[in-house]
Parts: C-alpha cells; structure tokens; sequence
C-alpha cells in the first residue's frame, strides 16, 4: 500500500513542487520540478501536471498535498495556496500545511531561522525543547530580545551578511534553501498524524500587519 504525495513551495524567490509515494518502507521522490518565482501564476498548474503526467499518475491519485504557507512572498504564497486548495477541493484531498521557517531550521539542524523579511526586517523562528516562537523582528528588536542563540540557519547570503555585520560572528549554517522534496520529508510526521489543515479556511502564514505575532501553528 502506498500514498501519492505533492508538495508545493512558492513563498521564495524560487520555487518547486515535488511528488513523492509513501511507503510502508518510507518516502521515495518520484518527481520534483524548479520554479522561478516570476512564473508562478503561469506555471505552476502546468507543472504539476507534468509532473503528474511524467510519474504516469493523474490528480485524482493523490493521497495528500503539502504546502509551504509562508512567511515569504506574498504572491507567491497565494498563487501556491490557490491552487492547493484548487486541487483539494475538487479531490477531496487532504492538505497538511508547514513553516517555511520550521522547514529551513530542520534542514540546517539548527534552533533559529531567518529569513529576509525586506523592508529593514527578519522573519525569525526560534525553536526549543518543543516551544516554536515565529515572529516579524527589526535588528533593534533583536538586539532587545537579547540577540540570536544558538546555530541559526540562513539560505540568504544578503541576510548572512547583515547578521554577521550586526552582531559579529553569529554561529550560522549556511544552507541551500529547502526544496519541495525536502518539505515533502518534514511533513511524514503531520501527514501520519493527521494533522491536516482546514481548506474552508486555507490561508498563508504571513507574519505581518495582524499576523505579526508569536505563532507555532504550523510547525
């Protein structure tokens, strides 16, 4: 017995989807395809069709899709949640949600993650002994929080630069940044669990304006 799994990521300058069948033995990727960002809402619907296309399998085949819900392009984010929820509505196919922070800490094996949020500010994700802290920060508002602990992981080079001109020497893991392969393996443990998100009310993790506030509901 095996389950077909997509998984989209368009909160990033840069993109994929990636599909992947899991199996009693674990996840085997059979597909992943790059995106550019500035193609998203000509593309994306495409592309998984030939991803589908090219595994021999259609959409109604699918056991679930995972989808990174932000923080990231606002764009992005909604392009890729419209057709999430496209495709989950029209197959009644569950849908398991994750933080790109979340997803990028995880891959570095680090407790912190940034990301560059633009306009002077950090997406920060703090992880620790099971407590998820996600926020919108200034540099200012670091440095009051008592600055970065522990490894921080970074895809950026732009926000590794700043880091290190701000508070010296940080201890960054400087990693590519996750592909939708990689989300496809951060969520097995949402996916076994059931932990699906609500499609009626699918939105993106945005962490700004009324968002920006601690939050660990994506994990």
């Amino acid at each position: 017995m095996s389950a077909l799994l997509l998984g989209v990521d368009t909160c990033g300058p840069s993109g994929s989807i990636a599909l992947g069948r899991l199996t009693e033995e674990g996840l085997l990727i059979v597909g992943e395809t790059a995106l550019a960002g500035r193609e998203y809402a000509a593309a994306l619907v495409g592309a998984i069709g030939d991803l589908l296309d090219e595994a021999g399998a259609v959409a109604g085949e699918l056991a679930g899709v995972v989808a990174v819900a932000g923080p990231g392009s606002f764009t992005g984010i909604r392009i890729g949640l419209a057709a999430v929820k496209a495709l989950a509505e029209a197959g009644s196919i569950p849908v398991v949600t994750v933080s790109r922070l979340a997803l990028l800490a995880d891959t570095a094996g680090a407790s912190c993650a940034v990301l560059d949020a633009h306009r002077g500010q950090f997406y920060c994700g703090m992880y620790s002994e099971g407590v998820a802290q996600e926020m919108l920060l200034t540099a200012g508002e670091i440095n009051a929080m008592g600055g970065l602990k522990g490894r921080v992981a970074v895809c950026e080079e732009t926000v590794a630069q700043l880091l290190e001109e701000l508070y010296g020497e940080p201890d960054l893991i400087r990693v590519e940044a996750p592909s939708a392969a990689a989300v496809l393996r951060y969520s097995l443990n949402k996916w076994r669990a059931g932990e699906f998100a609500d499609i009626a009310s699918l939105d993106g993790y945005y962490l700004r304006g009324a968002d920006a506030k601690v939050s660990a509901r994506l994990g």
